[in-house]
């Protein structure tokens, strides 16, 4: 993993930062939309280049079902089969996995679980789950954890975390011995290794500190080219939400990148930024698009509210995309409320602008040592139209 370490604001935790891949580099922190079913639903790859979408995530559980990762491979890859050239992190497929619970057991050497799709029965070990993510030709790929419930009790979570550092210990052990074996059959190339997938380890352990400091500890011992902090955004309050980040960050690696999976309201993104954290990842700006739940500098905007059936004012007058440059708000409530596919459009260019956007705000503010300031009046803006 090559990340480059810019800068850590003198008085707080937040970093600057860039990873470089092959297929592009990624400024930190970053924003990735979610391609669940290799596709960033409503937009097409020149769009979100457009809009400056530096990497975007694929759903290893949802591509491995449909159409199947080999299918995908034999048709060059991720990239080619989706028309996307930029980085692609693919997720373990473990969360979607362990959110249908009633379709799966959890054993020591993997999942058992049925497709949603067909009822079919599968098994989705350590190796597997690395095994599809290369198949996909992803550019950072996930170990297979354990997502614990919440709530959980303690003595579930810690065993839930055990089962997630002894697989993450076997993803590793794998990566490296296929890497063994190419390198003893010459067939690692200096192009070779530049297409080498980075590895991120995924910590656990719930809500309690003591667990979430000993997965961070447990999972760094390991060595990962990244390091994510998983189970979070599963119905637990924001506070503790909070303070689980905060218990697992100071025994993080400075020189690498960290990950907060799933997490993705604007107000999250900020505070975890403020703890350290580099990378996010949510469904929220593309699903509430589809959904009529607009984000703007002054909070959320639900256009189908009928006080916008005459309103001539774009969605956000502060906002420069494409919708709010050419559309008003009576015109985006029209075109939801009579369904037409034109709103999910309209409406995710939107979200996903502001969030890019944002994301770039944040760099800068860092940058310029005033994160601070660009984080009171991230919140002052809200607290003047409420």
């Amino acid at each position: 993993m090559h990340f480059e370490f810019l800068k850590k604001d003198p008085a707080g935790e937040t970093r600057l930062g860039k990873i470089t891949t092959s297929r592009g580099i990624i400024n930190t922190p970053v924003f990735m939309p979610v391609g669940t079913y290799g596709t960033v639903k409503a937009m097409l790859p020149e769009e979100l280049l457009d809009l400056g979408v530096e990497i975007i995530l694929g759903n290893t559980y949802h591509l491995y079902l449909r159409p199947g990762h080999k299918l995908i491979k034999e048709l060059g890859g991720l990239h080619k089969f989706m028309h996307w050239d930029g980085p692609i992190l693919t997720d373990s497929g473990g969360y979607q996995v362990f959110s249908h619970a009633k379709l799966r057991k959890i054993k020591e050497e993997g999942v058992y679980f049925q497709s949603h799709i067909d009822g079919s029965s599968h098994l989705l070990t350590p190796e597997k789950a690395i095994d599809i993510q290369e198949a996909l030709g992803s550019d950072i790929i996930m170990c297979l954890d354990e997502c614990t419930p919440y709530p959980a009790a303690y003595e579930y979570t810690k065993e839930s975390m055990g089962m997630t550092h002894r697989w993450a210990r076997r993803c590793k052990e794998f990566m490296s011995s296929e890497l063994r074996v190419q390198s003893s059959e010459g067939l690692i190339t200096q192009n070779t290794k530049l297409k080498t997938p980075y590895l991120f380890g995924i910590m656990q352990g719930g809500m309690f500190e003591d667990l979430r400091r000993q997965s961070a500890e447990e999972i760094v011992n390991i060595g990962f080219d990244g390091y994510a902090v998983g189970g979070l955004s599963v119905g637990e309050e924001k506070d503790l939400m909070y303070k689980m980040v905060d218990a697992a960050v100071p025994y993080l690696p400075e020189d690498k990148p960290r990950y907060l999976m799933g997490v993705g309201m604007p107000e999250d993104i900020i505070e975890c930024i403020a703890r350290g954290i580099d990378m996010f990842d949510c469904v929220v700006p593309t699903r509430n698009a589809r959904n009529g739940m607009l984000f703007t500098s002054f909070g959320k905007l639900v256009i189908k509210n009928s006080q916008f059936t005459n309103d001539a004012k774009p969605i956000d007058e502060n906002c420069g995309c494409y919708t709010c440059r050419n559309f008003s708000r009576a015109y985006l409530r029209y075109v939801y409320m009579a369904n037409e596919i034109i709103a999910s459009r309209l409406n995710t260019i939107h979200n996903l602008y502001y969030y890019i956007n944002l994301m770039k705000g944040i760099r800068e503010a860092i940058k310029e040592n005033r994160f601070e300031e660009f984080r009171k009046e991230f919140y002052k803006k809200r607290e003047e139209v409420s």
